[in-house]
């Protein structure tokens, strides 16, 4: 199991090791202790799993302090642009984003921190994504950023005109007004 920095402090990609033959794979895709010799120590509590079609795209979410929550993401089935943003006031990143493809092939995962905003958009016809959550999910806690913030200009890689959003997700405020109590001493 390969753990992989990115530009970004604290956001990771976990990248397993894949035994490939005729037959077909097999890969740990979760290993608490090969993650803890890594440096990584969460305790996950919660596994959520959600099915979606192509140019669905949710998020961006997060839950706020103190229920705040490190996600570990990765995809069953399908291709996905999975898209993170610090919101860590203070960080050197702050209002930053990542994006980065998870996809069934690749095997990629995405170890996504307290303190960062998370969402993803479908590029295959439909996409399985299973995340742990090292806490429960909370609704009073629930906050978010709507995906399209002209400041921070993610391109989802999808046509505007594909795109498809929850009620929820489409009623989010900007990155500018969003619900924060996140900040990080640098």
């Amino acid at each position: 199991m390969n753990i992989i920095k990115t530009p970004i402090k604290d956001l990771l990609i976990i990248e397993p090791q894949v035994f490939k033959d005729q037959r077909g794979y097999f890969f740990e895709s979760f290993n608490l202790s090969k993650l803890n010799k890594g440096g990584l120590n969460f305790r996950f509590v919660q596994d959520n799993e959600s099915k979606s079609c192509y140019g669905v795209i949710r998020g961006l979410h997060y839950q706020l302090n103190p229920k705040a929550q490190t996600k570990l993401v990765r995809v069953i089935s399908g291709t996905i642009y999975d898209v993170v943003v610090d919101v860590r006031k203070g960080s050197p990143s702050y209002g930053k984003w990542f994006g980065l493809e998870l996809s069934d092939e690749n095997k990629k995962q995405l170890l996504v921190p307290k303190g960062f905003a998370h969402g993803f958009a479908v590029l295959s016809d439909t996409a399985t994504i299973l995340y742990k959550c090292d806490e429960f999910y909370v609704p009073e806690y629930d906050a978010g950023i709507i995906y399209n913030d002209t400041f921070l200009n993610i391109d989802w890689k999808i046509p505007e005109e594909k795109v498809a959003l929850s009620e929820k997700d489409g009623q989010l405020p900007s990155f500018e007004k969003a619900n924060n109590n996140f900040s990080i001493q640098t």
